[in-house]
């Protein structure tokens, strides 16, 4: 017993108190219940990777500044989200399409304006980004543009966390 009231107890008695084996006795218990442990804080993770409860998330997503960065590019439109479909349109027209025809070079000329199309709108999403995480935090912590920008080429349905706010329903 400790607290107001009560003697302070002895080193002795202390270091007793804590003390633990190095080996737990039912070692297959202490597995199982280590195993669980672990799964139980996986289902956490992912139900706060849908929900978007900050207690829960990966570190890599935790914080104000990466919330924001968030809402902000799944408030918008991006090009990015359909790179990869485009990538995809491109690899099945280059296959149909003979290498040495003249008609593959307009699909490589599409495939790139269409890479540097995504390529500016990514460019001008960090600039507005990094303006409007300046403006309400003051300091814009170290790698939280490249987080938004990285978010913007992921296809909607498929971020993780899940996006919280609809298009157009950008963050004050």
């Amino acid at each position: 017993m400790t607290g107001k009231g009560a003697p302070t107890p002895t080193r002795r008695a202390q270091e007793a108190a804590r003390r633990r084996p190095l080996v737990p006795e039912d070692r297959k218990a202490s597995k199982a219940a280590e195993r669980q442990a672990i799964q139980d804080q996986r289902q956490k993770m992912r139900q706060a990777l849908d929900t978007g409860d900050e207690k829960f998330l990966p570190l890599r997503d935790k914080g104000p500044q990466k919330r924001y960065a968030r809402d902000y590019v799944d408030a918008r439109f991006s090009l990015g989200e359909f790179l990869m479909f485009g990538a995809l349109v491109f690899v099945l027209v280059s296959l149909v399409v003979p290498a040495s025809s003249e008609y593959m070079v307009y699909v490589l000329g599409g495939f790139w304006v269409m890479f540097l199309a995504v390529f500016v709108d990514v460019f001008i999403l960090s600039r507005k980004l990094r303006k409007r995480l300046a403006d309400k935090f003051g300091e814009v912590e170290r790698g939280t543009v490249w987080y938004g920008s990285m978010r913007s080429l992921q296809f909607r349905k498929l971020r993780l966390p899940k996006p919280q706010v609809g298009r157009g329903q950008y963050p004050s």
